[in-house]
């Protein structure tokens, strides 16, 4: 892995299989995005702990509000189908020359099943270098009620 300006690259190639994989269903998810409006797709892909994956991908509204992000999407598939803990998410948005990290309304829609940390691999398109970070390492600060 390499280290450059506080972020974490690696080579997909050089990823473990299972790493591969949730980048490889992001990728696929990305081809189903809704975005007449921004043009814009973005694919996620998330593994439960028990190695199931969701995807989802980013679904436009023409009023903007109902607009929803793709790491929302296949958090809100997971759970729906009754999952609730998660172990790495994967997300691909379109751009080439910077990395697409999930949004601040996703980093915390995550951070609502996070106990403890989650892994986020987020790729270009291409998917030739991928940025390695964490949950925690986007979202220091969460915001989280106490029972």
């Amino acid at each position: 892995m390499a280290h450059t300006d506080n972020m974490t690259t690696a080579e997909f190639k050089t990823l473990d299989k299972d790493v591969q994989e949730l980048i490889e269903a992001a990728i696929d998810a990305r081809t189903r995005s809704y975005c007449p409006y921004s043009n814009f797709p973005v694919g996620a892909a998330i593994r439960t702990t028990c190695g199931r994956i969701f995807k989802g991908c980013n679904i436009e509204s023409c009023t903007k509000t109902p607009t929803i992000c793709a790491e929302r999407t296949a958090i809100a598939k997971a759970v729906s189908e009754g999952y609730k803990e998660f172990a790495a998410v994967a997300v691909i948005g379109q751009q080439e020359n910077a990395f697409t990290t999930p949004c601040g309304v996703c980093r915390q829609f995550l951070s609502e099943f996070a106990d403890k940390d989650i892994p986020i691999y987020v790729a270009k398109p291409a998917a030739i270098t991928v940025m390695v970070t964490s949950l925690f390492q986007l979202l220091p600060h969460r915001f989280k009620l106490t029972p």
